[in-house]
């Protein structure tokens, strides 16, 4: 069964942006999202609770939705919001693989990361299958199934790269995860005692369960340091698996359009690895050789969130919440099952393992 299913040549929101369009033409939508950026750090700041890759995508579906700036969103600042979404989430996917070394892998113990790959196995597709049975259309379930399963955003930005995937499916999964990542902030600690967990379990299960890393660094630390160290190292575990999924993505297009495209009109294949996921690879190895200074590593962090902001901020401006009507209570059935998923199946995974 093939992870991306062929559909007919259908209308796409960024075939309205030519492939490479002048600078110029991409400096209001940059400049809009820079303007995000800036205010979603602001509403952190003010709420740490908040992670700013949420309140990126939120304020970027609020802009979309302001009378005063619809015109402006839908006409000359797209050109550079789906440049954000989609070149600057590549840039920042690279930069999320110096988060993750080799030593932290092997450190968190075999049997942990046998609880981590069975998690994301279940809730991938379980998620995906479901999805597909409940009809939704394009490449929502494969985008929804990796947002629950990996990292949220930023590898359902990844995957829909490396699908091509249409940016009306990849900002209606990207609001989804980024709506039911931001309630796991509030609903998992109160479930901490109810369930019998230590601090540390507690911190796996977050890390296992929750989408997003800002979100799990702040769903976690409400336990402490020593739920929040191994909640983070979980999640990186995940993190690694990006790699090699959207590996099977980029296969499974080249595999299923394989002679779909004519000499002579110089379509270009999708390539075996995309060039970002040899970077985060790269990225992982390089911080694996432990000779990047810890300046380095904390300007890759801060430019790694204020690029993944951007393109979230431009990704969250594509959604147009009155077409969702049609799906919405699909999409919605379908993340609250895969929430139900990854949660038990983390739990059970982390009873076992302690």
């Amino acid at each position: 069964m093939a992870l991306l299913r062929e559909r007919p040549t259908r209308h796409r929101l960024f075939a309205a942006t030519p492939a490479t369009p002048a600078a110029p033409r991409k400096l209001p939508g940059l400049a809009l999202a820079a303007l995000g950026v800036a205010a979603a750090w602001g509403i952190h700041r003010i709420v740490p609770a908040v992670p700013m890759l949420t309140a990126a995508v939120v304020l970027g579906i609020a802009v979309a939705h302001l009378p005063f700036a619809q015109t402006a969103v839908r006409g000359a600042a797209r050109p550079g919001l789906t440049f954000a979404g989609k070149r600057l989430m590549r840039v920042g996917v690279v930069l999320l693989g110096l988060k993750l070394s080799l030593d932290d892998v092997l450190g968190i113990g075999w049997a942990t990361v046998a609880m981590v790959l069975g998690v994301v196995a279940a809730t991938f597709f379980g998620t995906w299958w479901l999805g597909r049975k409940m009809g939704l259309p394009g490449d929502q379930p494969l985008l929804i199934a990796t947002g629950y399963s990996i990292c949220g955003a930023s590898a359902i930005g990844a995957v829909s790269e490396a699908g091509g995937s249409d940016e009306r499916d990849t900002a209606t999964s990207v609001a989804l995860v980024t709506l039911c990542g931001t309630l796991a902030i509030a609903v998992l600690p109160l479930l901490q005692g109810p369930l019998g967990l230590t601090d540390a379990e507690f911190g796996r299960w977050v890390g296992a369960s929750v989408h997003d890393v800002g979100q799990v660094v702040a769903t976690a630390q409400t336990a402490g340091p020593g739920a929040l160290g191994e909640a983070v190292l979980v999640k990186l575990m995940r993190v690694a698996l990006l790699a090699p999924l959207v590996a099977a993505v980029a296969l499974s297009v080249r595999r299923r359009r394989r002679g779909s495209w004519p000499a002579d009109e110089g379509q270009k294949r999708p390539p075996v690895v995309p060039l970002f996921v040899v970077g985060f690879l790269a990225a992982v190895a390089l911080r694996s050789t432990g000779r990047l200074p810890g300046v380095a590593l904390d300007v890759a962090q801060h430019a790694q969130e204020l690029l993944l902001a951007a393109a979230l901020f431009g990704l969250g401006s594509a959604v147009h919440l009155p077409s969702l009507t049609r799906t919405g209570g699909k999409v919605a059935g379908l993340g609250l099952c895969a929430w139900v998923v990854v949660a038990g199946v983390s739990y059970g995974g982390v009873l076992l393992t302690a």
